[in-house]
């Protein structure tokens, strides 16, 4: 339970971006808690599809002070070698996670903020939110999609395809979630891949770890000035051997957006029907910030204004891995480390 004594910090989230910050506030010598809602540690990646693969090779992949190890005949690694290398992460660091603890609210205390949870209210000088967006799945409000019989899992429901085996299966999305897992259900049941905009694959040598150097000239470039697309002209898609598989075996065609969803399918915008079983949505997350709404900080669309990782309006409070928004690239393993080292910076230095 909390002591009732204050903290320099109180970390929300035991994922990799608060793992990450747990790293660099250990080296300040701050006095610091992590809170993690989950049971066990691996954040999110516990969670994900059995046969996930990351976008980089572990050689590429890291958070601060340690280079994931490899995993055995997979250069791509798997999410349950994420959990892994997390969970020993933790232990070679002797990071302080409290879990399962569930933050129900952050809010004004004096000078302080109080950080208010199932298993006590902590008080911190300041706060660090690290929630991340997997317990948030977004599915657009698309007409008909309540009077549809079928099952509509989303991304974060969703577990092997053999769940699927002789359906008609809808995937809608146009992301790497999407092609992965159309990959893997086309070969048990029909599938038909819907997104807003035609689908670009990376060229084949462009990995997770490619992408990410691309993106930080970008944003070099940007900061001087100047003018660079990144990885505009190259696609959207990682070409991780699931994902080539499917291409090779013409699977990976994907047609514009229907118009609406029917109690048994889905209609087009040119009067075209087709019946579906299942529409799996792979359209994305939003960030979990719920626990922030007594310190008013978001705006209508959830969103809280930073600079850099620190809260604008509330700059006792920095926000980690939400995405670029909240750091350059700050939602990857890589790019986690780069944001909480700046933001326990300035942490340290106020």
């Amino acid at each position: 339970m909390p002591t009732g004594e204050t903290l320099d910090v109180v970390v929300v989230g035991g994922g990799q971006a608060g793992l990450a910050a747990g790293y660099y506030l250990r080296r300040s010598g701050a006095d610091f808690v992590i809170l993690d809602r989950e049971e066990s540690p691996g954040g999110a990646w516990q969670h994900f599809w059995e046969s996930l693969r990351m976008f980089s090779p572990a050689e590429h992949s890291m958070l601060p002070g340690w280079w994931m190890p490899a995993q055995e005949g997979e250069p791509f690694p798997t999410a349950d070698h994420v959990v892994d290398y997390l969970t020993a992460y933790e232990r070679r660091y002797g990071l302080p996670v409290r879990r399962p603890v569930h933050v129900r609210e952050v809010r004004p205390h004096g000078n302080l903020l109080a950080v208010v949870t199932d298993a006590g209210t902590w008080h911190a000088r300041h706060v660090v939110s690290a929630t991340g967006t997997w317990r948030a799945p977004h599915v657009p409000p698309y007409p008909g999609r309540d009077s549809f019989a079928g099952q509509q899992p989303h991304t974060v429901d969703y577990r092997k395809p053999a769940e699927f085996s002789g359906q008609r299966v809808l995937v809608v999305g146009g992301g790497n979630s999407a092609a992965q897992i159309l990959a893997e259900v086309s070969q048990w049941a029909e599938t038909t891949w819907v997104t807003r905009r035609p689908p670009r694959l990376l060229p084949e040598d462009v990995d997770g770890r490619a992408l990410f150097d691309i993106a930080t000239r970008q944003a070099a470039a940007r900061r001087e000035g100047l003018h660079d697309r990144g990885t505009a002209d190259l696609g959207d898609i990682v070409q991780t051997p699931p994902v080539r598989a499917a291409r090779d075996r013409g699977v990976l065609r994907a047609e514009p957006m229907f118009d609406r969803l029917t109690p048994h399918g889905a209609e087009w915008p040119d009067d075209r029907f087709r019946e579906f079983d299942a529409v799996i949505w792979c359209t994305g997350f939003r960030p979990v910030l719920d626990h922030l709404s007594p310190l008013g900080v978001a705006d209508e669309a959830g969103r809280v204004t930073t600079d850099g990782t620190r809260c604008r309006t509330e700059p006792r409070l920095h926000l980690l891995g939400y995405g670029n928004w909240t750091g350059f690239a700050s939602a990857t393993l890589i790019g986690a480390g780069r944001t909480a080292k700046a933001a326990v910076g300035q942490i340290a230095s106020r």
